[in-house]
C-alpha cells in the first residue's frame, strides 16, 4: 500500500514538473486531423511549433501547459489539416494562364469566341492573342473548332488557343500563315494536323504538330514570367496547396525558382521534374539532384518524359483503335528503344523517372521500358519511379505496377471531367481499367494525388471530392461514375498529403503533422470527415501556413473570421 502511494506520488511529481517544450507558436483550439507515417488518421486539438517545424500535436490542456511563452493563435474550432500537396501540376502554366484568355468556363463555341473577342479588345497592344482551356466535348460541338471561326473575331493578329489538356491547339488563319502551314505540310512525328475533306488544315494541331505554330510565338519577358510565377504562388496558397510536383521544367524555369527561393519568395514547396533528358537535363543535372534547397522549398531529383498524348484529343496511344474513331489509335511520342534509352540515361545519373502515359498502349510501352531499363540499373527500382496519369491501363498491366515498384500518379478530377466522353473513346471493356483507383489501391500501389493544373482546377478539394464521389459538382451521375473505384475520405487525403510527399521522396519532411516535419498546414471552414461528401468541393481555405508562417488569409476571413492571436499565460 505504501509502495503504491509512493509510486502515485512520483508520477504526479513527474507530470507537475514536465519540462516546457521549446516552441515559439501554439495553434490552439482546432479540430485537427493528420495522418501518421503509417497512414492512420489521428486527431488533435492543438499544434505546437518551433522554428517552423512541428514539435507536437495533442490535447489543448497538455500543449497549453507546455507551450511556455509561445505566441498563441486561437483557431476558433476550425478544422485543421496538413498542407495539401499536388503530385502533378504545371506551376508556370498556371501563372501564365492567369494572365491570358481563359476559356475553361466556356460552355459553347459562341461563348469562347466572345471571350476571345473581349480579351483581344482589351489587349490591343499584344502581338499575339494567346489563351487556353477550350473543350469541344463540353461545348457539345461534335467536332474541333476551325480557324475560320477564330478569324471571325480576330483576323488582324495571330491567335493561339490551347485545348484544356494542353495536347491540342486552335489557331486562326494568321497564325497558320505565319507558320507556313498549308495542305502540303506533312504531319510531324508524334503529331497531327487536323484537315478537312480536301486535305486543307482546319486550324487544330495535335501534340507534336503544335510546335509548328508554338515555336513562332514571341517569348515572354523575364518580368512577365516573374509576374506569372508570383500569380501561381498566390493561387496555390489560396487553395491550401503547400507543396507541388511541377511536371516538367526547363533551365530558365529552374533558375527562376532558385532565384525566388534565394529571395524567400516561394510560398509553396516545389519538387520540380526536369523536362526530358536532353539539353535541359544536361544543364540542370550536371551536378546531380538538388535536394531541399532553400529550407526545403525547392528540390529537383526527377525527370518528366512523355509516352503519348491525351484522350480528349484522341492523341493517347491505344492498343486498338478508338471506339469512336476506327481509323485512329492515337500517337506514341517515341519508339520503345528510345523510351528505354531516356529512362536509362536518367537512372545513370540517379534521377527518378516520371512518365506521362494515358492510353493503354502508352502505359504498356512505359511498363516495358521500365522493365528493360531495370535490367541494366536494378537499383533504380528504389527511386520510386512513377507513371503520370496511368489513365487507361489494360487490366493485364495493372499488376505490373507492383512488379516494377511504380507509383501511380493520378488526377481524380480527370475522371469526372472525362466521364462525358471517356467511354465513347475506349468502349465498355477498356473503361474497366480506366481511372481505376480502387484497383491500384487494392494491390498496394501508392496513388499520388494531383490535378494536372491548369488542365484542371488547382483546387485540391475538387480532387478530394472527385476521388470520393466520382461525381461532378452537380451530383452527376447519381451514385457516382463507376463508383466501385472510389476512395474513402481518408484514402483521398492520404493521396494528396502523405503519398504525394512519398512520391517526391519528401515524406520525412512533409505530408503529415508529425514531430520534426515542417509546420505546413491549413485551416478550413468545414469538417470534410463529417459533412456529406458531395459538399467537399465547396470547402473554403481560411488560412494557409508554411513553415509556421501564414502565407494566405483571405480578406473576408480577416474581417469576419479572424483568428485570435495572443501570448500564452
Amino acid at each position: 500500500m505504501i509502495a503504491t502511494s509512493r509510486l502515485a506520488l512520483a508520477c504526479a511529481l513527474m507530470l507537475a514538473t514536465q519540462p516546457l517544450l521549446a516552441a515559439d507558436l501554439l495553434i490552439d483550439n482546432v479540430n485537427g486531423y493528420t495522418l501518421d507515417s503509417a497512414g492512420k488518421l489521428q486527431r488533435f486539438e492543438a499544434l505546437l511549433i518551433d522554428a517552423g517545424k512541428v514539435v507536437a500535436t495533442g490535447k489543448h490542456a497538455e500543449l497549453a501547459k507546455r507551450a511556455g511563452d509561445a505566441r498563441v493563435v486561437d483557431g476558433k474550432g476550425r478544422t485543421a489539416l496538413p498542407g495539401l500537396i499536388d503530385a502533378h501540376g504545371h506551376v508556370m502554366g498556371l501563372g501564365i494562364m492567369s494572365l491570358q484568355a481563359d476559356l475553361t468556363a466556356t460552355t459553347s463555341l459562341d461563348a469562347a469566341l466572345a471571350r476571345i473577342r473581349s480579351f483581344a479588345n482589351s489587349h490591343k497592344d499584344d502581338r499575339w492573342i494567346i489563351g487556353r482551356g477550350w473543350n469541344q466535348v463540353v461545348w457539345k460541338l461534335g467536332r474541333f473548332p476551325t480557324a475560320q471561326e477564330l478569324d471571325a473575331v480576330v483576323a488582324d493578329r495571330p491567335v493561339w488557343m490551347e485545348r484544356i489538356d494542353g495536347h491540342a491547339a486552335w489557331a486562326n488563319s494568321a497564325a497558320l500563315k505565319l507558320a507556313g502551314i498549308d495542305r502540303n505540310t506533312k504531319d510531324p512525328v508524334g503529331g497531327r494536323i487536323e484537315r478537312d475533306a480536301e486535305g486543307n488544315p482546319t486550324g487544330v494541331l495535335v501534340d507534336a504538330a503544335m510546335e509548328l505554330v508554338g515555336s513562332r510565338i514571341p517569348p515572354a519577358s523575364e518580368a512577365q514570367l516573374d509576374k506569372a510565377l508570383a500569380s501561381a504562388l498566390q493561387i496555390m496558397a489560396g487553395v491550401g496547396m503547400t507543396g507541388v510536383s511541377d511536371a516538367g521544367i526547363d533551365v530558365a524555369t529552374f533558375n527562376r525558382y532558385r532565384r525566388f527561393a534565394d529571395a524567400g519568395n516561394l510560398t509553396t514547396r516545389i519538387n520540380a521534374m526536369i523536362g526530358g533528358t536532353g539539353k535541359d537535363f544536361d544543364a540542370i543535372g550536371k551536378d546531380g539532384p538538388l535536394l531541399g534547397y532553400g529550407h526545403d522549398f525547392l528540390s529537383v531529383r526527377s525527370v518528366k518524359l512523355y509516352a503519348d498524348g491525351a484522350l480528349g484529343s484522341r492523341g493517347a496511344a491505344m492498343l486498338m483503335p478508338y471506339s469512336d474513331d476506327a481509323k485512329n489509335s492515337g500517337l506514341l511520342f517515341s519508339k520503345p528503344d528510345e523510351m528505354t534509352a531516356m529512362i536509362s540515361k536518367a537512372f545513370a545519373h540517379g534521377y527518378q523517372v516520371c512518365v506521362h502515359a494515358i492510353g493503354d498502349k502508352g502505359n504498356r510501352e512505359v511498363l516495358d521500358s521500365f522493365a528493360a531499363a531495370y535490367t541494366k540499373y536494378p537499383a533504380a527500382k528504389a527511386l520510386r519511379n512513377r507513371i503520370e496519369h496511368a489513365q487507361v491501363v489494360s487490366l493485364d498491366d495493372i499488376p505490373r505496377f507492383v512488379d516494377l515498384d511504380l507509383i501511380a500518379s493520378m488526377q481524380p478530377t480527370h475522371a469526372t471531367s472525362d466521364m462525358n466522353m471517356a467511354e465513347d473513346r475506349v468502349g465498355h471493356e477498356r473503361i474497366k481499367g480506366a481511372y481505376a483507383w480502387r484497383s491500384f489501391l487494392k494491390q498496394g500501389t501508392r496513388i499520388a494525388g494531383g490535378s494536372d493544373f491548369p488542365v484542371e482546377s488547382p483546387n485540391p478539394f475538387f480532387g478530394l471530392h472527385a476521388a470520393v464521389t466520382r461525381q461532378d459538382h452537380d451530383g452527376h451521375p447519381p451514385g457516382g461514375w463507376y463508383p466501385k473505384q472510389a476512395m474513402t475520405v481518408t484514402e483521398a487525403l492520404r493521396a494528396f498529403t502523405l503519398d504525394a510527399a512519398y512520391a517526391a521522396h519528401q515524406e520525412a519532411t512533409q505530408g503529415t503533422l508529425e514531430p520534426g516535419k515542417w509546420a505546413d498546414f491549413i485551416l478550413i471552414d468545414q469538417d470534410i470527415f463529417k459533412i456529406d461528401p458531395a459538399r467537399i468541393w465547396k470547402t473554403r481555405v481560411l488560412q494557409t501556413w508554411v513553415a509556421g508562417k501564414s502565407v494566405y488569409q483571405p480578406e473576408s476571413a480577416t474581417q469576419t473570421n479572424s483568428l485570435q492571436v495572443s501570448q500564452a499565460d
